[in-house]
């Protein structure tokens, strides 16, 4: 079982940065990959990043990758997001979602199936 509860959204300057957090309450016997999605109005939701707990192996959307960075603390108990330069097409809400995962490579999906445990989520609003 896991828990995961997000914070850091809000109001966001065109042009400005976001840093989320995810806490995540887990077994710490099991690995785990924690992810990054969003769901944009209108939009279906869409994977971010991933980061495998087990030595932080990331993964991410290639058409944001540079913009977007995901990490985690030595723990493995909160998964960080950080955003540049944003845009009003990155006004979202932001969820953390994680599954059980073997090894690294498992951890190399966006797909939103693939994940069984999610956040509430985080409101982000880009605007001028």
């Amino acid at each position: 079982q896991v828990q995961l509860a997000e914070s850091g959204g809000g109001s966001v300057q065109t042009g400005g940065s976001l840093r989320l957090s995810c806490e995540a309450s887990r077994n710490h016997d099991n690995d785990h990959c924690l992810g990054w999605f969003r769901q944009r109005p209108g939009k279906e939701r869409e994977g971010v990043a991933s980061i495998f707990t087990r030595g932080g192996v990331t993964y991410y959307l290639d058409s944001l990758k540079g913009r977007f960075t995901i990490s985690q603390d030595s723990a493995g108990n909160t998964v960080y997001l950080n955003g540049d330069r944003l845009t009003s097409d990155d006004t979202a809400m932001y969820y953390c979602a994680a599954f059980e995962a073997e090894y690294w490579y498992n951890c190399r999906t966006l797909r939103k199936d693939d994940y069984n445990y999610w956040g509430q989520g985080t409101l982000v609003s880009v605007s001028s």
